[in-house]
């Protein structure tokens, strides 16, 4: 057998963080002894526990202690990371680390280097004495891989123990449509205005849900405002969005009556064309044929905005990417500066934007199906907060905090 031991901090047993972090050796082919745990005596205080792991051969025990660094447990005696050129472009090493969204740092000749840009379901990249996450797509033959576990730690943003509050505590309990949502909206335009002071980006996410609702005016002012710093998106919330604005519907309905208009069901698809014809978005503004909406609006702002299409498109627009994987590097570039992000009536594209941004990064997540927020915290966002409203009434309600008519 060999072993590893590992430490692990914090509110261990409020959080469920041990309890996981035991589970997961186990589940994993592996066994563990506690070797100690030293428990907090005052409520806040934290714990400390050190855990022998165990495994029947030394590549298990690695992907293992890559699984419980997801937890925070990083071994007692780290070592120095282990570096293998990759064979080929596209393919790592068999042994590559693994990365998650979490502070991360590699230790290489006894110095530890912080990784840029955490991103989960990555490798790690040397490159001129720099750390850097590439996803598989993007290595190239012969780059420095960290392959293995050992030289790699992890950090986990600060949490409060049960019943403490931070600067969102108020979102810490379970997804419930069943909170105050004018306190919620509240403090989430706090926490926008606090990241804009600071010099950082809001980052939105937005669905097609956003122009049904009848929410685009309530969008365009939130834009105007400043607090529309990058949009990620598909073809659907643009094209519905430019819709709305060259016929006032939306997937044919008439947005100011409710109801559906003679051949509204080519709306769609005409706007489309409109704006193919145009040649761009930004073209159809520049030249009037374009004349509101948020799309609209993020270009007279000079915003930038990632639309990403799917197999289900029609048309798409012009600027819409239809390689999901230059997508993913779009997106990626906009990244920088990011210190907020909202995601509103999407789930697909909210689990996308998930996967790429650090588990630094607060996140909420708004959307009337419950659903779209576990899903999100499912496949790796912890960080993601969530609200279950109506769309509508949501923007309504946080552009009258941020940017009264």
């Amino acid at each position: 057998m060999r072993h590893t031991t590992v430490t692990l901090t914090g509110h261990l047993m409020d959080t469920g963080m041990l309890a996981r972090v035991l589970d997961d050796t186990l589940e994993y082919g592996g066994d563990y002894r506690i070797a100690s745990l030293d428990l907090g005596r005052e409520h806040g205080d934290e714990s400390r526990a050190l855990i022998e792991v165990s495994a029947d051969d030394p590549e298990l025990l690695d992907r293992i202690l890559m699984r419980l660094q997801v937890h925070g447990a990083n071994p007692v005696d780290p070592g120095t990371a282990t570096t293998r050129p990759a064979p080929r472009d596209g393919v790592f090493p068999d042994d590559f680390y693994s990365t998650t969204n979490l502070d991360t740092f590699v230790r290489l000749e006894r110095e530890w280097l912080r990784v840029q840009q955490p991103e989960m379901d990555c490798g790690l990249v040397v490159t001129d004495g720099a750390v850097r996450t590439v996803p598989v797509s993007d290595v190239r033959a012969g780059q420095a891989v960290v392959c293995g576990a050992h030289g790699v730690r992890v950090e986990l943003p600060p949490q409060p123990a049960r019943g403490e509050e931070d600067e969102f505590g108020f979102m810490n309990s379970a997804v419930s449509s069943e909170k105050p949502q004018a306190l919620l909206v509240r403090q989430i335009a706090e926490r926008m205005r606090e990241v804009k002071a600071a010099g950082g980006r809001v980052l939105w996410v937005g669905g097609p849900a956003v122009v049904h609702t009848g929410a685009s005016p309530a969008m365009v002012r939130l834009v105007r405002a400043g607090y529309v710093d990058v949009l990620f998106a598909g073809n659907a919330l643009a094209t519905h969005d430019i819709e709305s604005s060259l016929y006032g519907t939306s997937l044919g309905v008439d947005l100011a009556k409710g109801s559906g208009v003679p051949h509204g069901h080519e709306h769609h698809i005409r706007a489309i064309n409109t704006i193919r014809s145009a040649g761009s978005i930004a073209a159809a503004v520049e030249s009037g044929v374009l004349t509101g909406g948020v799309m609209h609006a993020m270009v007279q702002a000079r915003k930038p905005f990632v639309l990403v299409g799917s197999v289900r498109d029609d048309g798409p627009l012009p600027d819409v990417i239809t390689d999901v994987i230059d997508g993913q590097r779009a997106m990626r570039a906009e990244l920088h500066d990011v210190g907020f992000a909202i995601m509103v009536a999407t789930m697909l594209h909210s689990i996308a934007t998930g996967n790429l941004l650090p588990a630094s990064i607060p996140l909420v997540c708004v959307d009337i199906n419950p659903a779209t927020v576990t899903k999100l915290a499912d496949r790796g966002s912890a960080q993601a907060m969530g609200i279950v409203t109506d769309i509508g009434l949501f923007l309504e309600q946080l552009a009258r905090e941020l940017a009264p008519e």
